[in-house]
């Protein structure tokens, strides 16, 4: 069997194809390595899944649609996880092309192709965001969706799309919409990476808003774990949605001191509310859970310490 993993290089791809490695899959891996955040991070990712004799990995633009099909020609998959994506909710306020090129028209590539090559399960990366700034709490998948931002349109288009595709083309697809998902080997753009790097740097972190924001955590491990049992469960529907988190929002400011216990004080500055954040994500997981067991999540006070001692390590 055969698992095509897409943005094997990001965050989220390379620890799930980690533990499928790990498992003795056969995985096939699809990044083209841009810049949006530290190419060599990337490639320090690769070359630890690399060491797999069954992993294969192609450096590919999703969006160079003869050259995707040439990958799903020469392999069989029957399942594919596809991460990648341009990333960033304030990214996308200054380069949205990006995401046109990488989130409608690469997603749009490997819908068609897992349709044509008829793999059997496709599973695709959303987020919280699409959810918006909504007041009512804890969110839930039958919610009315409310994006606020081109990034979070953009994954609310691909779910929309993806129904579409499931109904006409009986294709079976899983979205999951991830709720701030941190860890080891995780993206340097994110508030937790952010923090660690300003405090071991000795430079000013700038806090958005006092920290007055609530954000669903989810350590990168509970993740993969999670992915895996969706991937093990049989009794699928042509297509689900599922919220990836913990359930257990924290305060910013709470979350700020916390580690400033943990790694020492931190100077920071304050600055007003980015437009594009929302005040809270706060998932619910019934759905999840009812589907996959029950699940120990990792605590964010482990999860940080893990984290810090991964940074520490890593960046030394």
């Amino acid at each position: 069997m055969k698992i095509l993993i897409t943005g094997v290089a990001g965050f989220i791809g390379y620890k799930f194809a980690e533990l499928m490695l790990k498992k003795n899959y056969k995985v096939v891996g699809i990044d083209n390595l841009n810049s949006y955040y530290s190419v060599k991070l990337k490639k320090n990712r690769l070359k630890e899944i690399q060491k797999y004799k069954n992993f294969s990995f192609f450096k590919i633009n999703l969006e160079d649609k003869n050259k995707v099909e040439r990958v799903f020609k020469t392999n069989k998959f029957k399942y594919i996880f596809h991460f990648a994506a341009q990333a960033g909710v304030r990214f996308a306020i200054i380069s949205p092309r990006d995401y046109l090129n990488s989130n409608l028209i690469g997603f749009f590539n490997v819908l068609e192709f897992a349709r044509k090559f008829k793999v059997d399960r496709l599973f695709i990366s959303s987020s919280s965001s699409v959810y918006g700034n909504i007041k009512r709490h804890p969110s839930m998948e039958n919610f009315n969706l409310n994006p606020n931002n081109i990034y979070s349109l953009s994954k609310k288009f691909n779910e929309d799309l993806s129904n579409s595709f499931s109904k006409f083309y009986n294709l079976k697809i899983t979205a999951l919409r991830f709720f701030t998902v941190y860890g080891e080997w995780g993206r340097p753009d994110m508030f937790l990476m952010k923090f660690i790097s300003a405090n071991r740097k000795k430079k000013i972190f700038y806090l958005n808003n006092k920290g007055n924001h609530f954000r669903d955590f989810t350590y990168i491990n509970d993740v993969t774990n999670i992915l895996y049992k969706l991937f093990k469960v049989k009794n699928s529907k042509k297509f689900e949605v599922y919220n990836i988190c913990g359930s257990k929002p924290i305060k910013i400011s709470k979350l700020v001191l916390k580690l400033n216990k943990l790694i020492g004080k931190t100077k920071i500055k304050i600055i007003k509310k980015n437009n594009a954040d929302v005040d809270k994500t706060h998932g619910s997981n019934i759905k999840l859970l009812k589907k996959i067991g029950k699940i120990k999540f990792t605590s964010i006070d482990n999860g940080i310490k893990n984290l810090t001692e991964w940074f520490d390590n890593y960046y030394k």
